[in-house]
């Protein structure tokens, strides 16, 4: 699981989620046990990613 708190995380920019979603495949695998980071990972960056998106229309 992550090192940050639940509500941290929620305050990260896509850009700041995508590079921990990077980290996580540092060594081009994505290790089983933290499959289930990865995918919370990624659902807060597509939020994030679509939030961005509205405020620059």
């Amino acid at each position: 699981m992550s090192t940050l708190r639940p509500e941290t995380e929620t305050a990260l920019s896509a850009t700041e989620l995508n590079a921990r979603i990077r980290e996580l495949w540092a060594d081009g695998q994505l290790p089983d046990d933290r499959r289930p980071e990865y995918e919370a990972l990624v659902v807060k960056w597509a939020a994030a990613a679509l939030e961005g998106v509205g405020r620059a229309a």
